[in-house]
């Protein structure tokens, strides 16, 4: 089965498990050619550890039953996005409202600030420019975005 087919059956399956769970959500599922699905699901306030456990439990068994690799040869690991990983989701960029983000725009360039708001086409991020540190506010629209990273603040 092609790689697409496959990720689409797994994404049906697992919106079906979280379908009565409306904290948390699927944010990616990524296959490598070695059948080891990484699956990464977050949550409007994170995703504890027991749920991921839980998880993984209830959508195994569903995999092997769909059997969508020969000999149910698979792995399957559930985790939450790391802060290595970009936001994809709108709801991901509303949940971290208030943090600071890393914002590599499409032509390349990059911005720095603290994530103010979330519109349905746009985010605004406070950046401090120059010596003088000022604030200034700064809209970016969801389409000029490349990926953003919530930055770690030590």
């Amino acid at each position: 089965m092609a790689n697409e087919l496959v990720i689409t059956a797994i994404r049906e399956l697992a919106e079906g498990l979280l379908a009565n769970d409306p904290d948390n959500f699927l944010v990616d599922i990524r296959i490598k050619p070695t059948n080891n699905i990484k699956l990464f699901l977050d949550g409007d306030k994170g995703v504890p550890v027991d749920k991921l456990v839980a998880f993984n439990r209830a959508l195994y068994p569903l995999l092997e039953t769909a059997a969508l690799f020969p000999d149910n040869d698979f792995s399957l690991e559930v985790s939450s996005p790391g802060l290595d990983e970009p936001l994809k989701l709108h709801r991901q960029y509303l949940k971290n409202i208030g943090r600071k983000v890393e914002v590599t725009l499409l032509d390349g360039t990059a911005k720095e600030g603290t994530l103010l708001a979330v519109t349905d086409d746009m985010i605004t991020i406070e950046e401090t420019i120059g010596k003088k540190k000022e604030k200034k506010s700064t809209d970016i629209q969801l389409n000029e975005i490349k990926h953003t990273k919530v930055c770690i603040v030590f």
